[in-house]
Parts: structure tokens; C-alpha cells; sequence
């Protein structure tokens, strides 16, 4: 088998009928799947000896420049039951951005028989994704392999310059349903909000049902599959997923595509580092984002490096992710510290006010349900007051003045949402704290919403 490196190949055929009868005998004579990893200038970069049924393709250790380009590389194998294209040859075709994957059916006493080959689509007309065809036998493989290949780089290219206007980055949301648990459709429409707001353009929403979660990728290696196509024909270069990824999934789910990998807590932080304006704003977002980083700083990986720079690593404090565990412990130490200030600073200026005997209504509710308009609606403010949601993270404190020369303090606050990340209601417990002096708690409710009750 090592005598096939020396095989050269036209780089304008996918295969030559030499190699092509040669690796049906090998494949026959040993009775495993071989396989050769083909370069476009037609050289053999790989031979990979499997087992009767199946090829395990290495790491190609690629560094794709992004989603609109494929590996450089076409898979060429056997099989040994007169089976075509399988769902893993597709799978290994998606995931690993091959160019072609193509599968020679081996008869017998060697000789190689139908051949089928397929390849990505750059948009999603048929089902899977993927044109497959199957010739009786080489000599009917009449395809310009460099043709059909660098076209089909050409429209993803396009596809992505398309989506690069405005250079918003764009996502696919992705929800995990475990069990019966029907809910996970209802929150995919606030994350796509979420997205939205964060200034992040949408081309998708993919919901999957599963009995049991894959506790190493979440979801099925079928279904990834699916998902890495579905951002290749779009252009799109974020997995936001709605689930709470635990650190080895993430590492995980980067280990099968080189697409950037996110959850609802990170987007959530993201938002707060864009909105935070003040000094203590500032001090909390970067608190519950080093918080959020500790324990996924166990050990560098790709996932996290994919992220500097860029969706889910923006802040106000530092932006280098792959600090060490003990830079990152001393820094929350310091932010601590300087919350307790704050805290102080807050406790004086509340004991102000009471000594001026003047009430407090604190205006509370989710986010975006209008708190800040209703604020400058009632005091003749002018809060910064959008249709996104978190446009407010530091509270703002106004005069409300009745008639008869009654006045109060009225103060906008922070919104609620649901499945806050834990390390966001810690840092932001000071700003919260101004509610248990509140003497009136005014509840904002969005009566548009359909879940409002």
C-alpha cells in the first residue's frame, strides 16, 4: 500500500481507472475498505487501510480560511458489499469539507464495479444537501473534477460575500429538545431576539427532539452534520446554541466543524459587554464574564481560541481568553473588591434619600417590555429607550413629581429574563439590591406577548 503515494493522478479526473483497479484489488485481496485522500494537484496525501465495513478518516489538521472554502482534498474508497454512498460517507463528506467522496463497489476477484461519487451543493435545493450520481463503471465518469469544484467554491464564495454586507456575523440558532420538554420551542423565538439585539443576523432556526442528551456532543453526529452544510450553503459562521454547553462539549462540537460555537449564556454576556457604560456596569460584566470563562480554561482548545475577538469574547476588561486560571482569580478578587465599594457608595446614597423621606418606586419587568419608556413618559426624560433587548443595564433614577408638591424617587432597572446565566445574577447583585428599598415595586408587563400572563 505505501507504493500508492507514488501514484500521481490528472488533477482535471477525479480518479484514473489504473488506481482505481488497483485499490479494488488491494480492497479485495485483504478484505478491508482502503482508501487514498487525493489532493487537487493529484497527489496522494493519505491511504487509509479500515475494516470490511468502514474507513476511519485522521485528523487532516486543516486550517479552512472559512466556510466558503473545502478542505482541497477528495476521498476516494471501497466497498466491499456492492453498497453505495453510506449515511457516515456523507457525514465524513460535511464535517470534514472534503471536496468529493467517492465509493468504488468491489466485485469479483477484484475488479472494481459501479462507482458513486458526491459532492456539497452550495444551496440546499435538494434534501440532503449533496449531489450524488452513480456510473456502471469508470469509464462512464466523465467529470472535470478542477471545473465542478472550483464552481462550486465560486457560489459558496458569493453566498458568503452576500452575507458579509453590513459585516454582521451571521448564525444558525440551534435548540435541543430533551424529552417532552416542548418549552425549548417557545425560547427559541427570544433567541433569535437575543441574536438580533447583539447585532447578529439570523439565517436560521434548527429545533431537534431527542429522548437523552449526548452528554459528549448534545445532539446526534448526524444531525451536526446537517448543520455545518446548512452554515456552508449560507454563509453563515456561528452556531448559537440554546442549550447550556458544558466546557467538553464545546471542545467536542469543535472537534467536527471549524464553524465558532456559542451558547444562550455567552450570547446574553456578549449583550452586556456591548451595552455596559459606566464604571460599575463595566465592573460586572467583566466579572460575570471571567466567572463564566474560570472553569473553561482548564485546557486551551480551538473552540475558545475560534472566539477571540469576536462574538461571546467581547467585554470591557481584558479580551485575551487563554489567560491562566490564576491571572483570571485574581482579577475577579479585584472586581470584588471594587463591587463592595459600589455597594457602599449605594448603601450612603440610599440612606440620603430616606433621610429626605422620599419614596421609591423601583419600575421592574422583563427585558424590553418598555420600563424605560414608561420612564421618560412619566418624568419627561429621555432614557435611552430601544426596541432590543438589555438597552438598559445601569439603573437610572429620575423625580416623579403628583400634584399638591408630592414627588418620589422612581428608578428604571435592569430586565429579567428567563435562564439568566447564574454568574450575571451574582455580579449584578448590587444593582439588584436597590429593589428591597423600594417601597413600590411597579411591574412592566407587555401585554403583545403571547406569554404576558
Amino acid at each position: 500500500m505505501q507504493k500508492l503515494y507514488r501514484r500521481r493522478v490528472n488533477p482535471h479526473e477525479i480518479i484514473s481507472q489504473e488506481l482505481t483497479r488497483q485499490l479494488s484489488a488491494i480492497s479485495y485481496d485483504i478484505r478491508r475498505q482502503v482508501a487514498v485522500l487525493i489532493t487537487r494537484k493529484g497527489e496522494i496525501a493519505y491511504v487509509i487501510a479500515g475494516d470490511h465495513n468502514r474507513i476511519q478518516i485522521p485528523d487532516l489538521n486543516r486550517v479552512r480560511l472559512g466556510t466558503d472554502r473545502l478542505v482541497g482534498l477528495r476521498c476516494i474508497h471501497t466497498h466491499l458489499n456492492g453498497e453505495p454512498l453510506s449515511t457516515e460517507d456523507e457525514t465524513d463528506l460535511v464535517l470534514l469539507g472534503l471536496d468529493m467522496m467517492v465509493v468504488i463497489e468491489v466485485g469479483e476477484e477484484g475488479i472494481p464495479g459501479p462507482v458513486t461519487y458526491a459532492h456539497m451543493l452550495p444551496s440546499g435545493k435538494r434534501e440532503k444537501g449533496i449531489s450524488t450520481s452513480r456510473v456502471s463503471d469508470m469509464g462512464r465518469l466523465n467529470v472535470d473534477f478542477l471545473i465542478l469544484i472550483q464552481s462550486l467554491e465560486e457560489e459558496l464564495a458569493r453566498k458568503r460575500m452576500v452575507r458579509s454586507v453590513g459585516e454582521k456575523e451571521t448564525a444558525l440558532l440551534v435548540g435541543v429538545e430533551v424529552g417532552t420538554d416542548w418549552k425549548e420551542r417557545e425560547s427559541m423565538e427570544e433567541l433569535k431576539e437575543l441574536a438580533i439585539s447583539d447585532d447578529i443576523e439570523v439565517i436560521g432556526t434548527v429545533v431537534q427532539r431527542i429522548k437523552k442528551a449526548d452528554p459528549r456532543l448534545l445532539l446526534r453526529k448526524g444531525k451536526l452534520s446537517e448543520l455545518a452544510l446548512t452554515c456552508l450553503q449560507t454563509g453563515a459562521g456561528l452556531l448559537i446554541f440554546n442549550n447550556e454547553l458544558t466546557p467538553a462539549q464545546v471542545n467536542s462540537l469543535a472537534e467536527y466543524t471549524d464553524l465558532k460555537i456559542i451558547d444562550r449564556s455567552q450570547l446574553i454576556l456578549d449583550i452586556f459587554a456591548r451595552r455596559a457604560v459606566t464604571r460599575e456596569g463595566k465592573i460586572q460584566v467583566e466579572l460575570a464574564q471571567l466567572k463564566y470563562l474560570l472553569p473553561r480554561l482548564a485546557a486551551k482548545n480551538t473552540a475558545m481560541s475560534r472566539l477571540t475577538g469576536g462574538i461571546g469574547a467581547r467585554g470591557p476588561g481584558e479580551t485575551k481568553l487563554e489567560i491562566n486560571r490564576r491571572r483570571v482569580r485574581d482579577r475577579i478578587a479585584r472586581l470584588n473588591r471594587e463591587l463592595k465599594e459600589i455597594k457602599r457608595q449605594r448603601q450612603g446614597r440610599r440612606s440620603l434619600r430616606e433621610s429626605k423621606g422620599l419614596p421609591v418606586i423601583s419600575i421592574v419587568g422583563y427585558t424590553n417590555a418598555g420600563k424605560s419608556t414608561l420612564l421618560n413618559a412619566l418624568t419627561n426624560s429621555s432614557v435611552a429607550a430601544r426596541n432590543r433587548m438589555f438597552e438598559t443595564l445601569d439603573p437610572s433614577s429620575r423625580r416623579l413629581r403628583f400634584p399638591k408638591e408630592r414627588e418620589a424617587i422612581i428608578t428604571d432597572t435592569v430586565g429579567f429574563i428567563r435562564r439568566l446565566p447564574e454568574s450575571l445574577m451574582e455580579a449584578f447583585a448590587a444593582t439588584l439590591e436597590e429593589l428591597h428599598d423600594a417601597d413600590l415595586l411597579l411591574h412592566v408587563v407587555d401585554a403583545s406577548s403571547p406569554r404576558f400572563e
